[in-house]
């Protein structure tokens, strides 16, 4: 475990085909229950400071206590992800740490020198934040708050991982407001 930021949580994968990703997931890999937005509804997105507003689909699973985040960005917004892409790659883009205490895990990463590149806010207490790789290029971080509905939602794909017997390999997210 990171002595700096607990368990890596999540591993984010970003695709060309998200359909195609999550096809080989779960009948390559047996990973699944996928729960899949085509539209994730991101408010608050800033890459470099500058706000802007990206369509990306994202589909998430649970391999035991890991949740796997596949990501395919629709638009041509600045963002992370699509520098990823850029410099010729697809795969593992970040993993992640989760957090019920955002404000104080934001504010001791800051002060430890950690810089802040792209975030923003999925649902109410979702907010997420990626780190400049500069130091080691490829190894993105998120710290990412994971109370109230988004904190239910992450609970509930890992409680539906557990036993999945293959059916029903991809499902529409909950609405958010009502977890």
């Amino acid at each position: 475990m990171s002595r700096f930021f607990g368990e890596i949580r999540q591993l984010g994968y970003v695709v060309k085909d998200i359909e195609a990703a999550m096809d080989y997931w779960s009948r390559t890999l047996g990973v699944g229950p996928w729960y899949y937005n085509p539209k994730v509804p991101i408010r608050n997105y800033q890459y470099r400071g500058q706000a802007y507003e990206p369509h990306n689909s994202v589909a998430l699973a649970n391999s035991g206590d890991v949740q796997v985040e596949l990501i395919q960005t629709r638009n041509d917004v600045p963002s992370m992800y699509r520098d990823f892409q850029q410099a010729g790659h697809e795969g593992l883009q970040h993993v992640a740490y989760w957090t019920r205490q955002y404000d104080a895990d934001l504010e001791r990463l800051l002060a430890r020198g950690f810089k802040p590149v792209m975030g923003g806010e999925v649902g109410e207490n979702g907010r997420f934040i990626y780190f400049d790789t500069e130091y080691h290029p490829g190894t993105v971080i998120e710290l990412s708050e994971v109370l109230g509905p988004k904190g239910a939602l992450f609970d509930l794909i890992r409680q539906e991982s557990r036993g999945w017997d293959g059916r029903d390999p991809i499902r529409p997210f909950p609405d958010l407001n009502t977890l």
